[in-house]
């Protein structure tokens, strides 16, 4: 049984110019071992993203060589917020009119039955938002379905209405989203789950089927603030930064290092992925390289066809040269 304890108070690129980015970023034996990886990000939004176009996608980033696709989650969206979007000039989600974002763990089981390798991973997963039993049981799934294809990214989110609409508080998001990783761990690790916390209790809950990947999913905790490296330093197989530039990146992979180390840990089997912002030069991707990144998730931008089709030939470049 789980009880749900609420308190309403707490706390293009050009190849040649890509080739020599890249050829330079990194000693010749570290690259064949460890090449960075070519991802790409999206929010898929009707009336766009229609099954025939998601298919395709899926079909022709495999072929291009893209590692993975990360989707953006937002189950409701409001004209007006307390906080606005942080990756927009005026504070909005930009959606085609009458469109909205699709939901992710359906659009990555529609995805598991149209590629053999691509990798899914949400970027992020709004976990002070969700039920952590369901969430669980979603992801295990979907790594049982994929083969272990899934990368489970994280964070606290920023949209105050949104967490409120489905029905979880606002001010105590960071602890809970704690809990919620540390029982989500104990479904996926544990034969007999029994958990007790402030907000979330589980006693004797048996979870099957087990995700294909051990321990588990990869936790790829998001966040920039000094809470959020915490959170990752303590719960995350890696960590997400998004919208960043490499110095802001520099910067935050200090604190990041800081935290790993209060938890004894180092960046060590720790995966770092980072979405630059779209604008960002092709030269950035050296930077990054240079940084330790283990993962750029490109942002894709449109989703017309004609955008699409120009958007993949540049990463089809990157990811040849950074293989």
């Amino acid at each position: 049984m789980l009880t749900l304890k609420q308190e309403t108070n707490g706390d293009t690129v050009r190849a040649e110019r890509a080739s020599a980015m890249f050829a330079a970023a990194m000693p010749i034996e570290h690259r064949e071992e460890t090449p960075m990886k070519t991802s790409v990000f999206s929010t898929f939004m009707s009336p766009l993203a229609t099954p025939e176009m998601i298919a395709d996608f899926g079909r022709r980033a495999e072929d291009a060589g893209i590692h993975a696709l990360w989707l953006g989650e937002h189950v409701v969206l409001f004209d007006e917020m307390e906080f606005g979007y942080p990756g927009s000039a005026d504070g909005r989600i930009p959606t085609p009119p009458g469109g909205g974002l699709l939901d992710t763990v359906s659009t990555f089981g529609f995805l598991a039955g149209q590629t053999k390798s691509l990798r899914f991973g949400t970027g992020i997963c709004l976990i002070s938002q969700r039920n952590p039993v369901y969430t669980a049981k979603e992801f295990a799934t979907l790594d049982w379905l994929t083969n272990g294809r899934m990368d489970f990214g994280v964070g606290v989110g920023w949209c105050k209405e949104e967490v409120i609409a489905c029905g979880y508080t606002w001010e105590d998001r960071g602890t809970r989203s704690d809990e919620f990783l540390a029982l989500t761990k104990s479904f996926w690790t544990d034969p007999v789950t029994n958990f007790e916390g402030k907000y979330f209790s589980v006693k004797g809950a048996r979870m099957d089927p087990k995700p294909v990947q051990k321990p588990h999913v990869p936790i790829i905790v998001g966040g920039h603030t000094k809470a959020g490296l915490r959170r990752a330093a303590r719960y995350g197989s890696g960590w997400y930064g998004f919208n960043l530039d490499p110095e802001t990146t520099k910067d935050l992979l200090s604190g990041l290092d800081d935290a790993l180390a209060t938890e004894g840990r180092t960046r060590d089997g720790f995966s770092i992925i980072i979405t630059p912002p779209f604008n960002a030069a092709e030269e950035a991707a050296r930077a990054y390289a240079d940084l330790g990144v283990d993962q750029v998730v490109w942002q894709l931008g449109s989703q017309k066809p004609e955008k699409i089709a120009q958007r993949l030939g540049q990463l089809e470049e990157i990811a040849k040269i950074a293989a």
